[in-house]
């Protein structure tokens, strides 16, 4: 059964460099997270699921911030999700991809479903992470990723809710 909840203040954050010396050692070890979040969430609970909120084009100018990080285009793909543990919400996670470099690999982003992210993508050897960006705002820890799977680019922005293991 789909639960209702309540998307985390994101889009206004103030993304950062992380400063390894301003986070704890478990902050840290979960937002500087090198691999697949989903597997490292899966060290955590039995059951991970990813319930969809939202998949389909929008408009540049729906992006706000994100745009900046992102090649331009007329339209983008978004997908907007919660990820469970043990059917508890931990993350909310949104991604965005140019419309055009949604091809190759990248094509495959669109019909995920309720599959995570991070499974599809760590299985690509030619995956490269950009940059790892942090921000703090009401108390939930989030990151924001640039990833480029055989070139194309996609931006991942994951907030940890309150009960994910990150607290």
């Amino acid at each position: 059964m789909k639960q209702t909840l309540s998307v985390p203040h994101w889009k206004e954050r103030n993304w950062t460099s992380p400063q390894c010396d301003s986070l704890s050692q478990r902050q840290s070890d979960w937002l500087l997270e090198p691999g697949s979040m989903t597997r490292r969430c899966e060290r955590f609970c039995q059951r991970v699921t990813v319930q969809p909120q939202f998949e389909g084009y929008v408009t540049a100018p729906r992006l706000g911030r994100e745009e900046a990080e992102l090649p331009k285009d007329d339209r983008y793909w978004i997908r907007e999700i919660f990820l469970f543990g043990d059917n508890i919400p931990w993350i909310w996670a949104r991604t965005v991809v140019p419309a055009r470099t949604l091809s190759g690999p990248l094509a495959d982003v669109a019909s995920l479903g309720e599959t995570p992210l991070g499974r599809y993508l760590f299985s690509h050897k030619e995956l490269v992470r950009d940059y790892i960006h942090v921000s703090l705002d009401d108390g939930l820890w989030g990151r924001r990723s640039r990833f480029r799977l055989s070139g194309g680019p996609l931006l991942l922005t994951e907030i940890f809710l309150p009960a994910a293991p990150l607290y």
